[in-house]
């Protein structure tokens, strides 16, 4: 069943990636710039995820799943810099100062560093079977989410609260609260796609958020 979940949240990744894409094309929307890579990792980590089962252990998969972190490393902590241009396109009269520009850029490059020297640099993966998905997860034991996540979680969370504030745009911030609660609740269900369900409610609410301001600049 999760094989069947993977491969269909890759197909909605697609379809979103190709509304973001058409949201920069037809309005130079900075915004959903920056969620085209991010949703294009998603869409890499979930088929791989889907086609774990169908290539089989050894060298192969090992190393696509390899670059499923190093894709997470490099992508995610743009949602920093997402969430820093939906409060400028908000109205938000201090987030178009160039000192918040300037932190923006330093707390992204430094997510991604750190996520870098933490997660993937000496990274040893192991082959893992859960729910018939066969990928290649770390050989360390977890002891938790990584600071990364909870930063750019954190960082979301704030800007969508004053985006609702100032825009009355409710559903930025529902996305990024259910991701919170879908993250830190473990559901009692027998699938390991649910987290990855709340990744995809996240995303279609960062994308929603994006052509809800450009239609708002527009008017």
């Amino acid at each position: 069943m999760d094989t069947i979940l993977f491969a269909g949240f890759a197909i909605i990744y697609i379809l979103l990636f190709l509304w973001a894409l058409i949201l920069v094309k037809n309005s130079d929307s900075a915004s959903a710039a920056f969620l085209l890579p991010v949703i294009a990792g998603l869409i890499y980590d979930n088929g791989i995820l889907a086609a774990g089962r169908f290539i089989g252990e050894g060298h192969t998969l090992e190393h696509l799943n390899y670059a499923r972190f190093w894709i997470h490393a490099f992508f995610t902590p743009l949602l920093v810099l997402y969430s820093w241009i939906t409060l400028k396109q908000a109205g938000i009269e201090w987030a178009r100062k160039g000192w918040l520009k300037t932190i923006a850029f330093l707390l992204t490059a430094g997510l991604i560093m750190l996520e870098l020297f933490t997660e993937v640099f000496g990274l040893k993966l192991k082959p893992q079977w859960e729910y018939n998905v066969l990928s290649y997860s770390s050989a360390e034991t977890e002891s938790g989410p990584p600071i990364m996540v909870l930063v750019v979680s954190v960082v979301l969370l704030v800007s969508s609260i004053m985006v609702w504030r100032e825009q009355k745009w409710f559903w930025f911030f529902a996305g990024s609260f259910i991701m919170i609660i879908g993250s830190a609740i473990k559901l009692p269900i027998e699938s390991a796609a649910a987290v990855n369900a709340f990744e995809l409610i996240l995303l279609l609410s960062l994308t929603a958020t994006a052509h809800f301001q450009k239609r708002t600049i527009s008017s």
